[in-house]
């Protein structure tokens, strides 16, 4: 490998991507092509970074299967940052087991986080920790293990463990700070922000206030009867049940929760949960048996007793009953949510994160776009679609994947 190569190579590491250019930039053999299209990755240009990754990947020959991986690896990572969740994920994994057999370790621990951090994205949680597990960091460079260290930050805050995620965003900033990248420094100081923003609403006794991701983990494990209109279930120590399928058991549970510990109307119930403004007798006998089948899903942590004008939630013993909300509440907020993050989604890849289909994730996108919530950039399979970041709305508590208990 020439001089030029090897500067160019030490330019991109030290996050430098004009240097490198400056080097590579009129060259078109194989390992210039990596080069450049790597740069142009860094550079922001990642159509033109896929092109050149693609073309060094066909010019290096079939004894350089190590340099067709880091190829791979590389396309892999522009994938994941254009939130192209399609890309084959098997084509990745054959790319990092030959680099393991090889012994280029550094770059096979790189890949593997690349699997981890998509699996974080789409909310498998069970097996983005299985695969850290496996995970020694300990060969990485400073800018890797920084990025490894904001992938155990970003399971630990969706996991609600908001210690365990303290440490790790520590970890990365000592690491950011040793690679000396600007841009990587921001994006560990920007993780850092989720942990004091606010995540939630405490609504109890008539009143609200809002909650940071460590006041949220608080409340969970204090064995409060908890309506967690995050998740759509109700929960209590380490107890849990799912609502998230019968909207309607949810919207009663609620109701009742934020009246208590006095009752809530029939008129309320039946306003909320059925949308009726003019209540009849059909639709107080729905109530009766919507909230026969509340009392049964709730049996294990309150009772639902018949009061003169409607129902009241007691709970089992002396817990205090709270709604747990989202700070800011609007439809498709969970769309939203991952919309947040300030990147450029394809719909394709918003249902994938959000196991739906690709036509309801589209009429979502469509109805949000009509009031300016969110915006298109391109035409046919490359348009994407992106929104502002906006202050204070959540993009934890909604995002895909169990909290816990789930």
């Amino acid at each position: 490998m020439d001089s030029l190569i090897i500067a160019a190579a030490q330019a991109l590491a030290s996050g430098d991507p004009l240097g490198a250019m400056k080097r590579v930039a009129l060259r078109d053999d194989a390992p210039a092509l990596a080069l450049r299209g790597i740069a142009m990755a860094q550079l922001g240009d990642l159509v033109r970074a896929k092109t050149l990754l693609k073309s060094a990947a066909r010019a290096f020959g079939p004894r350089e299967a190590v340099a067709r991986a880091r190829c791979v690896v590389a396309e892999a990572e522009i994938a994941l940052v254009s939130r192209d969740l399609g890309w084959p994920e098997k084509t990745l994994e054959t790319a990092r087991a030959v680099l393991d057999k090889h012994g280029d370790r550094i770059n096979a621990a790189h890949a593997r986080n690349l699997q981890i951090r998509r699996l974080l994205l789409i909310g498998h949680l069970d097996e983005a920790e299985r695969m850290l597990a496996k995970l020694d960091p300990s060969p990485l460079p400073p800018a890797a293990r920084a990025s490894h260290e904001l992938a155990v930050a970003g399971i630990a805050i969706r996991r609600l463990r908001t210690e365990q995620a303290r440490g790790a965003l520590a970890r990365a900033a000592e690491a950011a700070r040793k690679a000396g990248i600007p841009a990587l420094t921001i994006e560990v100081r920007d993780a850092a922000r989720v942990l004091d923003a606010p995540a939630a609403r405490l609504i109890a006794h008539g009143r609200e206030r809002l909650l940071s991701l460590g006041e949220v983990e608080a409340l969970l494990s204090s064995g409060a009867l908890v309506i967690d209109a995050c998740r759509n279930v109700v929960r209590s120590g380490g107890e849990v049940v799912s609502l998230a399928s019968r909207p309607v058991l949810f919207t009663l549970a609620r109701v009742l929760a934020e009246a208590a510990p006095a009752d809530a109307s029939r008129a309320v119930l039946l306003s909320r949960a059925f949308h009726a403004r003019h209540a009849d007798e059909s639709h107080r006998a729905r109530l009766r048996v919507e909230i026969g089948r509340l009392r049964t899903a709730l049996e294990p942590f309150a009772d639902i007793g018949a009061t003169t004008h409607g129902f009241a939630l007691t709970p089992h013993g002396k817990r205090d009953i709270v709604v747990l909300a989202p700070p800011v509440e609007a439809e498709h907020a969970s769309l939203l949510a991952l919309l947040a993050d300030g990147e450029s989604w394809s719909s394709s890849a918003l249902a994938i994160a959000l196991a739906t289909s690709p036509r309801t994730v589209q009429r979502a996108l469509d109805a949000l776009a009509a009031t300016g919530r969110v915006q298109s950039i391109g035409n046919g399979r490359a348009c994407r679609w992106m929104m502002p970041p906006v202050v204070g709305f959540p993009t934890t508590l909604l995002l895909p994947g169990p909290l816990p208990s789930d």
